[in-house]
């Protein structure tokens, strides 16, 4: 099935994660690579997820959807942007992607990623999201993190999103990051 220009899809589907993860790295670092928890974007089953892209292909066979043009997923305060995005889904018998019914696999996404949730926000080139394992990788020659003035540079980001560990690797170079003295809180 093919549908074009542009679509909106309403998924109610419980995969905050659809749309990704979790972004805000508090400070810390090392030459390669930098860990820490990540709090901000967080699972939630029970608000609705908005998708729209310019065009939208369901294969049922395969088991996706595939989402391309100007892709934007809103999730309460949490907003995904790419190019194009991969939605895998578990079948069950009668459970259906546009049923909002199907189990969410895994989310793949490429053509310059965009995350946010308030203040917080990532760029990168490609990413995945894995709900199985919890999983969120975020890649590119330029993966930035950012919460307000504080800026985290690297190749790489992984989150596991059940636990809120993330790491930043420097893929080669090394991690950069920038932090604003004011966002120091205040005892």
């Amino acid at each position: 099935m093919s549908v074009r220009s542009p679509v909106f899809f309403k998924l109610a589907v419980g995969v905050t994660a659809a749309a990704i993860g979790a972004l805000a790295i508090a400070s810390g670092a090392s030459a390669q690579a930098t860990s820490s928890r990540m709090q901000g974007m967080q699972l939630s089953n029970d608000k609705p997820i908005q998708i729209e892209s310019d065009k939208l292909e369901i294969k049922d066979p395969e088991s996706k959807a595939i989402f391309t043009g100007n892709v934007k997923v809103v999730q309460g305060t949490t907003t995904l942007q790419a190019g194009s995005m991969t939605v895998f889904y578990k079948t069950s018998e009668g459970a259906t992607i546009t049923s909002g019914d199907a189990d969410i696999d895994r989310i793949e996404v490429s053509d310059r990623v965009f995350l946010s949730s308030g203040t917080q926000k990532a760029t990168g080139d490609s990413g995945s999201v894995n709900l199985t394992t919890q999983k969120l990788v975020l890649k590119g020659d330029r993966v930035v993190l950012s919460e307000g003035n504080n800026v985290f540079v690297g190749c790489q980001l992984n989150v596991q999103m059940n636990t809120g560990e993330a790491q930043l690797e420097a893929c080669g170079g090394r991690v950069q990051i920038q932090l604003d003295p004011q966002s120091r809180k205040q005892n």
